[in-house]
């Protein structure tokens, strides 16, 4: 049984993606673990996640195809998949808010990752997908606490929990983060 890809091989992958979709001119933002990582967070140890437009998603799958990645349109219909060998770029089109808007690409700072100049997701926006993402099949608050914990200074919090605040998985959440003195009270108070 494999255990999946090492860190340096997502590295390598990310790198390689990232590289062919800048020469193509397709822009992304850099997700998940990996974006966590870049901004002080923890690091994502199973796969790269790409954020771009739905309108760029074929070309930027075909792109990868062309670089010597194996594409796969799963039947999810928010995302593709590019394989590396073992490591899967997760090219993200929808979230659970609805598409990859302009407003999210705007948010993005760009960011040297492992030496490697991409847009990187803002934190808020990366709370908010993980939170959004939580249903009773998952509900696992522990990645979710380890990135607000190390994150939380980069955080608008009241921000975040209004944009969540139709999902009673965060509504619980705000409150474990208030009670364990992650936020404060006064964080997560609408302006």
């Amino acid at each position: 049984m494999t255990e999946g890809p090492t860190f340096p091989e997502l590295i390598e992958s990310l790198k390689k993606a990232a590289g062919a979709l800048r020469e193509s001119g397709i822009t992304f933002v850099l997700g998940g673990g990996i974006a966590s990582g870049a901004r002080g967070g923890p690091e994502s140890d199973h796969d790269v996640d790409l954020l771009l437009r739905p309108q760029d998603a074929d070309r930027a799958l075909a792109v990868l195809d062309e670089a010597g990645f194996r594409p796969e349109k799963p039947p999810e219909g928010w995302l593709y998949k590019a394989w590396d060998g073992d490591v899967f770029v997760d090219l993200i089109f929808r979230t659970s808010e609805g598409d990859v808007r302009e407003e999210v690409i705007d948010r993005a700072a760009e960011m040297e990752v492992y030496a490697v100049p991409m847009l990187v997701l803002h934190p808020d926006d990366l709370i908010v997908s993980k939170l959004l993402a939580l249903d009773e099949m998952v509900l696992d608050y522990k990645s979710i606490l380890a990135v607000a914990r190390a994150l939380r200074e980069q955080i608008d919090w009241a921000s975040v929990r209004e944009r969540t605040s139709e999902s009673p998985f965060a509504k619980a959440f705000f409150t474990l983060v208030e009670e364990l003195n992650v936020v404060s009270e006064e964080e997560l108070a609408p302006r």
